[in-house]
């Protein structure tokens, strides 16, 4: 697996890969907490702009993209399976969301980070903005780079 290309492609809301997206941000951000994804209201989710990391076109890893204003878009849901965390997915998945978004006109990139995160996010260059807080009642800060 580790010799195999990842492929960071756009989602289609509602599609079959979709529904892997849900599984796998399921498996990763909720079941661990006790939680389930599917009790949220995942209908807000269809203008949001869903990016997945395939490896053999398996779903490896997600992230979200909510655009804000004009000028700035939020990510969020980062997730990858524990399988392949070694292998820079997150942060390809960042840096294609990061450019995917700077084409689209938007300036600067927010987002929450599990205080856990923190450190992945510096070093692609987030500077963390305000105290921490809680969310999902996990600690978080948010987060901000110009892209």
């Amino acid at each position: 697996m580790v010799e195999d290309k990842v492929e960071i492609r756009e989602i289609n809301y509602h599609s079959k890969e979709y529904s892997k997206e849900l599984e796998l941000r399921d498996e990763v951000l909720r079941k661990p907490l006790g939680m389930s994804l599917y009790d949220e209201d995942l209908e807000k989710e269809k203008n949001d702009i869903h990016i997945g990391a395939f490896i053999n076109h398996q779903l490896i890893g997600v992230l979200i993209l909510t655009p804000l204003t004009a000028s700035e878009i939020k990510m969020r849901q980062v997730a990858v399976y524990e399988a392949v965390r070694s292998q820079n997915v997150g942060r390809e998945m960042v840096r294609f969301a990061e450019e995917y978004s700077k084409n689209k006109g938007y300036a600067i990139m927010l987002l929450n980070a599990r205080k856990t995160a923190v450190g992945f996010y510096e070093k692609l260059g987030y500077k963390k903005i305000g105290e921490e807080f809680l969310e999902i009642n996990i600690p978080h800060y948010k987060m901000r780079k110009r892209l």
